[in-house]
């Protein structure tokens, strides 16, 4: 069910965990990270009267967040990093298990802010479980080049968590 357009509430309790996702990959200082996230959902409430429905309220909401994100490193000229999200692992696991977990998340997510911008939108998306079309649609690319994009993007990340040069 889709929210209202008026109801901003709705929207971020649905869609809001992808937002603070994005904003993660861009910014990975937490007070920088917290900000951006503000001026993500701020845009997004300012957006909604615009939606009409040509797509989904996820790509709509996700190509906000990605201008919103792109508008800020223009300003910032930075991005550093670690945490890629607060998802938390089996409560069983151990110790170990959750520091390797962790680790690799550390790595992934510094080595996605290392993609060109280009790249990193496509990967952050695809990451968001977004099809390529849905990828298409919402950073209004052609379905080609975000097939190109992501293939180099992955061989790049293959590369760097390898531990490649």
């Amino acid at each position: 069910m889709t929210p209202p357009l008026t109801d901003i509430e709705a929207v971020l309790r649905e869609h809001g965990p992808m937002l603070s996702r994005i904003a993660g990959s861009y910014e990975s200082e937490p007070a920088r990270r917290d900000d951006l996230l503000q001026e993500i959902s701020v845009a997004v409430w300012r957006a909604l009267p615009s939606w009409r429905g040509e797509a989904s309220l996820r790509t709509f909401a996700a190509r906000v967040a990605h201008n919103r994100a792109i508008d800020h490193l223009g300003r910032e000229k930075r991005a550093r990093g670690d945490e890629l999200h607060d998802v938390h692992e089996d409560p069983d696991a151990s110790p170990l298990h959750h520091a390797l977990a962790h680790q690799r998340r550390k790595d992934l997510l510094a080595a996605v802010r290392a993609l060109p911008l280009g790249q990193r939108q496509v990967v952050v998306l695809a990451l968001e479980g977004f099809s390529q079309r849905e990828i298409s649609d919402t950073l209004s690319l052609e379905e080609n080049t975000v097939t190109q994009r992501l293939s180099r993007a992955r061989r790049q990340l293959q590369s760097v968590l390898a531990g490649e040069p």
